[in-house]
């Protein structure tokens, strides 16, 4: 988030976030210290006012805080190596920083665009990779159902230039039949 976020919107989301249970983990990273400080206030101001306090107090206490980062560029960083779940861009542009995103299940740009809408409304399927899988899984989606089946098809002069390779990996794996089948192919 940058300067330009409304503390209370942010405050709410990193509530709804935290009210999961326990080990959930809100996170904010801004380069703005008056935006922390403010963003703290209001989750004091508006955590009084949740049914689910103990588990949200509990998420924030174990998991949950605040990086204030150099600049917004390092925030992305941080985020990315995070990978979390959920990563909402409260910045004056979020599509101008949406390419710095490697690692995220779902983004959610600008305070409209609020997570909360992506969990029961707008769309996307609630299936995210957690716990920082975001760096290699996806959300559940489409190719989830597909089947994918690999075609290979080499010409003679393509496979004996790879057979060679193909007998150092399989004896690597000590599979004496592969590395056969391979030196086979390579005259």
């Amino acid at each position: 988030a940058d300067e330009s976020a409304d503390p209370s919107l942010a405050a709410a989301d990193l509530l709804a976030q935290a009210e999961h249970d326990e080990l959930a983990s809100a996170i904010l990273l801004t380069p703005s210290h008056e935006l922390a400080v403010s963003v703290q206030s209001e989750i004091y101001r508006q955590l009084d006012q949740r049914a689910r306090r103990d588990i949200i107090l509990g998420a924030m206490d174990e998991r949950s805080g605040t990086v204030i980062t150099a600049d917004l560029m390092q925030a992305f960083e941080l985020a990315n190596e995070y990978a979390a779940e959920h990563l909402c861009l409260l910045v004056a542009d979020p599509w101008l920083w949406i390419g710095k995103v490697r690692n995220a299940g779902g983004i959610f740009l600008g305070e409209h665009s609020y997570e909360v809408l992506g969990d029961y409304v707008a769309g996307p399927s609630h299936v995210m990779p957690t716990g920082g899988s975001a760096r290699f899984a996806s959300p559940l989606n489409l190719l989830h159902f597909v089947k994918i089946t690999s075609l290979i098809a080499l010409d003679r002069r393509s496979a004996i230039e790879l057979s060679e390779p193909a007998q150092l990996l399989a004896k690597a794996e000590s599979l004496d039949a592969h590395a056969a089948a391979a030196r086979l192919r390579s005259r």
